[in-house]
């Protein structure tokens, strides 16, 4: 029931049909955007799970399963990345990597227009990056330092645009960061302006630029739904007159 419910948001975006949902935009623009690429037309109309596709693109629905399992096999690899940074050991990587390519859990859920996939890879992602970021800790402030530094941030926008539950990687990064800024205090050979130097480089990619991130995310929302839909209901008179076909399209208001 669910890749009912994501396929159907994904045909929302590609019709620019607005609707409402309590999860962040990210993922589901992603999932209309890989049907948009590989010719789905949005016609189909996920009603129940099982139905036929019969004379919709079916090529275009693959190129969206397809989109699924590309992003599953990158959260693998970022983790199996991860684990050869954190142990420098090759054989453990690969074996990780052996186990989560065999677990039922992911080949399951990358056989399915869901979400789950998609808040997979940001969130090993931003572990990986997190984790390439305090390998740099001897080199800061330099591109790779800088580098890994902003892909954590972009990663972290990525897993709260998705889902809410990327609050959890967000917290994750927060206390490394904390840790990783109390042990710089405690280092007597930096001036505070170096100190300094380091939290707002922190504040810059780990705050500033994933809320920006995360608010961009909401303006190609609105943005690209302009038409009316399921969703006017849940939102204001004033903003309903701004959807294409609702009852108060370009309606002018009294002062």
């Amino acid at each position: 029931w669910d890749e009912t419910h994501f396929g159907k948001m994904g045909s929302y975006y590609i019709n620019r049909t607005f609707f409402f949902d309590v999860h962040p935009p990210l993922g589901k623009m992603l999932i209309g955007l890989a049907g948009y690429l590989s010719g789905y037309d949005g016609t189909f109309p996920f009603q129940k799970p099982g139905d036929r596709y019969e004379q919709h693109n079916y090529v275009g629905m693959r190129g969206v399963r397809l989109y699924r399992l590309v992003s599953s096999w990158l959260a693998l690899l970022c983790f199996s990345v991860q684990m050869l940074e954190l142990s420098k050991s090759l054989p453990a990587a690969l074996l990780t990597a052996f186990i989560l390519i065999f677990d039922t859990g992911c080949i399951t859920l990358s056989q399915y227009i869901l979400l789950d996939p998609i808040l997979m890879f940001f969130l090993m992602g931003a572990v990986l990056s997190m984790v390439k970021c305090n390998s740099c800790a001897d080199r800061p402030f330099s591109a790779s330092w800088w580098f890994w530094l902003s892909l954590t941030g972009v990663n972290l926008a990525g897993a709260m645009g998705v889902k809410f539950v990327g609050l959890f990687v967000v917290l994750l990064v927060g206390l490394n960061t904390i840790y990783d800024l109390w042990d710089l205090l405690g280092n007597l050979s930096l001036s505070l302006v170096v100190f300094g130097k380091h939290l707002l480089a922190r504040v810059l990619c780990l705050i500033l630029l994933p809320l920006a991130l995360y608010m961009a995310m909401f303006a190609v929302h609105f943005t690209v739904l302009n038409k009316s839909g399921p969703g006017d209901g849940f939102f204001s008179s004033a903003f309903q007159s701004q959807l294409i076909g609702n009852n108060l399209y370009n309606v002018s208001v009294p002062e």
